[in-house]
């Protein structure tokens, strides 16, 4: 059963703008913060941003001021504005959601969407 469901990928030209969507299921609870990842072929996989429950974010070096995370608690949905985008930002890009551990000896548990693909064109 998806829990997380990404949304606003497609094909853009240089210096355009698109927002994903994160869609998370009311089955997701107790969550931290959340965020995007993001993965091109044969590249490494590279943190775009994150956000935590009280709104507190950051971002990779490589889209600040260019990127904005956001979350919307009523319809439980995570976003990523993306404006003045570059070929070097092509990737599939991940939605993520952290549950935090139940105390100090335990551990995390992240959970993932498919993920929707970016195309930048130069």
């Amino acid at each position: 059963q998806e829990q997380l469901v990404e949304s606003g990928g497609g094909s853009v030209q240089f210096g355009g703008s698109l927002r994903l969507s994160c869609a998370a299921s009311r089955r997701l609870f107790r969550i931290s913060d959340m965020g995007w990842y993001r993965q091109d072929p044969g590249k490494e996989r590279e943190l775009v941003a994150s956000i935590t429950a009280s709104g507190s974010t950051k971002y990779a070096d490589s889209v600040k001021g260019r990127f904005t995370i956001s979350r919307d608690s009523a319809v439980n949905t995570l976003y990523l504005q993306m404006n003045s985008l570059k070929p070097e930002d092509t990737a599939v890009y991940y939605c993520y959601a952290r549950r935090p551990p139940v105390n100090i000896e335990g551990h995390a548990v992240d959970f993932w969407g498919e993920g929707t693909l970016v195309t930048v064109s130069s």
